[in-house]
């Protein structure tokens, strides 16, 4: 691992109302965004890539079911993805692993023109972005 940089993340903790169903989901898109598993333990598991790791825990001291991504507090985790296409793949992969497409009929543009990305929900609330770092799909998706 390279020395940080300072300012970077260090790491984000996430309190899951189910730690099997955020492991299903969660899990499932860090390793695939290439995230390898760092720790684990009866609550939690974390994930790590380069210095930043990203911990799912399933605390006893939760005050609420689910996650309210409308409250005060963490709104989304964005994701730099390779380019389009695997914004499509991870996207068309997500459904089988607890997530849904956010904005449908905006997609991948629900952001905005400038970029290509996908907006996930999974069944606790979370909400991931995954912004294509090159944005021109090669193999014809839809834009």
């Amino acid at each position: 691992m390279n020395r940080p940089t300072h300012g970077t993340l260090h790491h984000v903790e996430l309190w899951v109302p189910d730690l099997q169903r955020a492991v299903a989901s969660i899990g499932w898109l860090l390793e695939a965004l290439g995230y390898a598993l760092f720790q684990s333990w009866d609550r939690g598991r974390s994930w790590r890539l380069g210095s930043v790791y990203v911990v799912v825990e399933q605390s006893p001291a939760l005050t609420a079911e689910q996650h309210d991504r409308c409250r005060p507090g963490l709104n989304h985790l964005a994701f730099h993805v390779e380019d389009a296409d695997t914004v499509e793949e991870l996207a068309a992969g997500a459904a089988r692993h607890g997530w849904r497409l956010m904005f449908p009929e905006r997609h991948p543009h629900a952001g905005g023109g400038q970029q290509y990305a996908a907006y996930l929900e999974n069944h606790d609330g979370f909400e991931v972005e995954l912004v294509a770092i090159e944005s021109e799909p090669v193999s014809g998706a839809s834009s």
